[in-house]
């Protein structure tokens, strides 16, 4: 699973609109930096600095960018990349100070939207207090990032993927349909029992598929559905039978992702275990943890598993700072019998690996932060996106305006002008949920969530 992250802005994103192509300056071309590059130079200018000269010469090659060696912190390697035309600045290092020192070199040259990644939340916190501080426009912060998309997959069973729009009015979820799944085999229009939820995509291997009502849902499939937060929640009971309302949680790794992990489950009413090896690091947590219980112990350890009855647990979420630990220790959790496997996975190539020998969600915080930038930048005209598997499609909450396709014309209607990669999924109006028909007539300033195939993104934002 590519797990993704949301933003939400206003009129557009913060580059120029009208989908005008512009200059973007990324600083790191490592995991983040040229996952970032290599989506935005299809529709921008994009130049990429980094020390490494191996990594900018392999950048240039895979993408149609400029490559800068240099350190991006310094104003001659900035200025040779070009910031005085700049319209963005992207700060995407491993070294937060680094990234923060970046953005305020460049506002004392020109005036770009400058965006840091940061792992630790406390330069956040501080950013967040204080307006724009260290020149920092907006502030992406890996590990609480990580940890929120951590929380929300766990708070409803079975999902690969969760997010919610409208101000949590509409929910979409991404389900693995298993051998076991009741839907499996069925067709769409069987499987359709939902007042309030609209199937709006099945991925097939590399397949985006549009789901009509003769589509056979297969095992191995992913669908995508978007509807009320009930009806998701009832259909993710369904199609996971075996699957429960997850309250016994076991976090493994007092790291940053660890402790924002537990805070988070404890805000949603969630009493997690969390065991981590490091004397010290174990009493802090357990002081600022008060809902949480802190096990000071080597969660390798397959008897210590055993006799703090893991097997019982809802989920098990591996937050380490090794792969091959957290690899360790969800596969151990899943031997002893626990519901659900979650890990963390810095090398994004191991996330399909992870998956394929039997962890049941693998999360990258380094993939899944380059899609928040990525977002971030993109021109299109929305008040909340979605990424789904990196960049294979988008879910976008738009308010109508009176110039849209879709504005005082029945669904059936409209939708013959939009290309086939296109799903109404939910609508909203004065805060109550519409659902979406053939005879529904979407009304100017109505909040419309929609799936859009990647391949007819630019054609949609131009009509909608």
């Amino acid at each position: 699973m590519k797990i993704h992250f949301t933003c939400q802005w206003k009129g557009g994103a913060y580059v120029s609109g009208g989908g005008a192509a512009v200059y973007i300056v990324i600083v790191g071309a490592g995991e983040v930096g040229s996952n970032i590059a290599e989506s935005l130079a299809k529709s921008h200018e994009v130049a990429v600095v980094d020390i490494d000269p191996d990594r900018v010469e392999a950048l240039m090659y895979e993408a149609d960018v400029l490559g800068v060696e240099g350190d991006g912190a310094e104003l001659d390697t900035l200025s040779e990349a070009g910031i005085e035309k700049a319209d963005v600045l992207i700060a995407s290092t491993d070294d937060d100070e680094t990234n923060i020192v970046t953005c305020g070199t460049a506002i004392t040259a020109a005036d770009p939207f400058t965006i840091s990644r940061v792992k630790s939340a406390k330069f956040l916190r501080t950013w967040e207090k204080s307006g724009a501080a260290f020149g920092v426009d907006h502030m992406v912060a890996t590990n609480l990032l990580t940890a929120e998309n951590i929380a929300r997959v766990i708070g409803l069973p079975g999902s690969r993927d969760v997010e919610t729009f409208v101000d949590g009015q509409v929910q979409m979820g991404e389900f693995e349909v298993r051998e076991s799944s009741p839907i499996a085999d069925q067709t769409v229009a069987e499987a359709d029992r939902y007042e309030s939820l609209t199937f709006a995509a099945v991925l097939r291997g590399d397949e985006v598929i549009i789901p009509r009502g003769e589509t056979v849902i297969r095992e191995g499939d992913d669908i995508i559905v978007i509807g009320s937060c009930e009806s998701v929640r009832l259909f993710a009971s369904e199609i996971t039978p075996e699957s429960k309302t997850t309250q016994n949680v076991v976090i493994v790794g007092g790291s940053d992702v660890g402790y924002h992990t537990a805070r988070l489950l404890q805000d949603r009413g969630i009493k997690p275990r969390l065991i981590e090896q490091d004397h010290d690091r174990a009493r802090e947590l357990a002081e600022d943890l008060q809902g949480t219980t802190v096990l000071e112990s080597d969660a390798t350890d397959s008897e210590f598993l055993e006799r703090e009855h893991v097997s019982d647990a809802d989920a098990v979420v591996a937050t380490l700072d090794s792969d091959e630990k957290n690899l360790l220790v969800t596969l151990l959790a899943k031997r002893l019998g626990a519901e659900r496997t979650v890990a963390v996975v810095n090398s994004g190539e191991y996330v399909d690996l992870f998956e394929a020998v039997g962890v049941d969600v693998a999360v990258n915080p380094r993939e899944t932060t380059a899609e928040e930038i990525t977002r971030f930048t993109r021109e299109y005209d929305a008040t909340k996106v979605a990424i789904i598997e990196s960049d294979r499609a988008e879910v976008l909450e738009i308010e109508i305006a009176a110039d849209s396709v879709l504005a005082g014309r029945p669904i059936q209607e409209s939708v013959q002008e939009l290309p086939t990669g296109v799903v109404i999924g939910a609508i909203s109006r004065d805060g109550e949920l519409v659902i979406p028909r053939g005879d529904t007539v979407i009304e100017p300033g109505d909040h419309v969530v929609v799936f859009v195939d990647a391949d007819c993104l630019e054609a949609v934002n131009d009509k909608l």
